[in-house]
């Protein structure tokens, strides 16, 4: 994978209670990825990016929500999230940004 690639992979972090409960409980970080990015892409960025070891990866599609305008029906954009589970004693936090 190209140097270029790995910079494009990863397109933001999820912050919410369901990705702050998995980074108390599993260790995991919650990424918003491209729709096309495996789990060998992601495993890779994170580990150029924040220089740190990466035990596994979960990827899931979400699909768009369906929202009501007053053009009538419409959806949202489809997205793919990415669980990272980090091994034991690395942590990546995104409150203290540098």
């Amino acid at each position: 994978m190209n140097q270029e690639r790995i910079y494009k992979v990863l397109l933001g972090p999820v912050i919410s209670e369901k990705s702050a409960a998995a980074g108390e409980v599993a260790n995991q970080v919650v990424f918003k990825v491209l729709a096309d990015a495996n789990k060998f892409e992601i495993k890779a960025a994170v580990e150029a990016l924040f220089s740190k070891k990466v035990e596994s990866v979960r990827v899931l599609n979400v699909k768009g929500k369906t929202k009501r305008t007053r053009y009538g029906v419409g959806t949202r954009s489809d997205w793919k999230k990415a669980y990272v589970r980090l091994e034991q004693g690395q942590e990546i936090d995104f409150a203290s940004a540098e």
